[in-house]
């Protein structure tokens, strides 16, 4: 873990989807870096992201790459587009993993799953 990246994996433990956001164009953006992407600015800030997005694309697996995974296969592989703006890769679960089911654009929204005291990663699912 960075030192830039730690507001974002401190915020998923308490439950929170942080996002870098600059303070002096206003943008949000993802991956956490000590400058903006979009004017440069080093002046960055942290917001509370709603958690609520669309399906941008998705993959399904049907094999496990590493066998430490927790997620058994088939699963979903998802690009996540943000209220906010900027895209997240994560998994979408809680949803069979069929393409006649997973539509592109379809509404989804965050879940946190533990993986040990210090990381918490954000999931998708549906959107309820």
């Amino acid at each position: 873990m960075t030192p830039e990246a730690m507001p974002y994996w401190e915020g998923l433990r308490e439950g929170k989807l942080m996002l870098p956001k600059c303070d002096d164009c206003a943008k949000t953006f993802f991956f956490p870096r000590i400058s903006c992407p979009h004017c440069h600015s080093r002046n960055v800030g942290w917001m509370q992201a709603s958690g609520k997005g669309t399906l941008y694309s998705f993959q399904i697996a049907h094999r496990a790459l590493n066998p430490n995974f927790k997620i058994p296969p088939p699963y979903i592989l998802a690009m996540v587009e943000l209220e906010e703006g900027p895209r997240l890769m994560s998994n979408l679960i809680n949803i069979e993993a069929d393409p006649a089911i997973v539509k592109i654009g379809m509404a989804v929204e965050v879940v946190y799953e533990k993986q040990n005291d210090e990381v918490t990663i954000p999931l998708f699912q549906p959107a309820t």
